[in-house]
């Protein structure tokens, strides 16, 4: 399944943020990007998964509506740290200071990274043998 090879491939890409200089704001700046595009990368994975499982929220369902389901759907979702990265795309494009990019930096490596991990580890367990069987 190509979006879960995104997934995967953007992923790796953002675990290596902790390793940069992220008292450079050009670093910062990138991992906040990246970060968006991981969390786009997720929920249309969700939405996805749960198409597979049958649920019509999966048809025309909004960002928060997939999250809720998939929160519902898997004990490997919390919904209170995915609504809050939901809250957290949402605000990037206003984050004007150095303060509050450095305070999302640490936010998405400290809860954020994490649960995108656990979600393609659950992922993984869940649709390894069906969805993404290499082609």
């Amino acid at each position: 399944m190509v979006k879960y090879e995104n997934y995967s491939r953007q992923l790796s890409i953002l675990l290596q943020a902790p390793a940069e200089d992220l008292s450079n704001e050009f670093i910062m700046s990138g991992v906040i990007n990246k970060f968006s595009l991981q969390f786009e990368l997720a929920w249309k994975l969700l939405k996805e998964a749960l198409a597979y499982e049958g649920e019509s929220v999966a048809l025309s369902g909004s960002p928060r509506d997939i999250l809720k389901a998939a929160f519902a759907t898997y004990d490997f979702v919390d919904e209170d740290i995915w609504l809050e990265m939901l809250k957290s795309r949402n605000d990037v494009s206003h984050i004007y200071n150095g303060d509050a990019a450095r305070a999302l930096v640490d936010r998405i490596i400290n809860d954020y990274l994490p649960a995108f991990e656990t979600l393609k580890e659950g992922l993984d367990q869940q649709y390894a043998d069906t969805l993404f069987i290499s082609r």
